[in-house]
Order: C-alpha cells, then structure tokens, then sequence
C-alpha cells in the first residue's frame, strides 16, 4: 500500500513540477533556432578551416 502512494506522491509532484515550465512561444522558438543553426554552421566552418591548415603543416613537417 505505501508503495502506491508514493507512485501517487510522484505523480502529483510531477505534474506540479510541469505547470511551473514557461514554454517558448513561436517567435522566440523561431529566433533561437535560428541563432543554433547559425553557430553550428559557423563553428563547422572554422572546424573545417583549422583542420585544413593542420593537414597542411603536417604534411609540410613530414614533407610529403
């Protein structure tokens, strides 16, 4: 029996704990993809820049 209500105990807790949540609204859910997809294309790019540049000199020490 104590351990149903504890499984009630949870299950109320959490669906306290849910309506404290703010979600985004559209707008601000739109802007923030935005800005993620941004950054990754541009820490992408400079990735793909440094590795460019490392091959290069590794293969300027080696001498191939």
């Amino acid at each position: 029996m104590a351990e149903n209500e504890e499984k009630v105990g949870f299950a109320k807790g959490l669906k306290s704990e849910f309506g404290k949540i703010i979600w985004p609204g559209k707008e601000d859910l739109a802007k923030q993809a935005v800005v993620v997809t941004l950054i990754s294309v541009v820490l992408g790019a400079v990735i793909a820049v440094l590795d460019v540049v490392m091959q290069y000199a590794i293969n300027l020490i080696i001498g191939i």
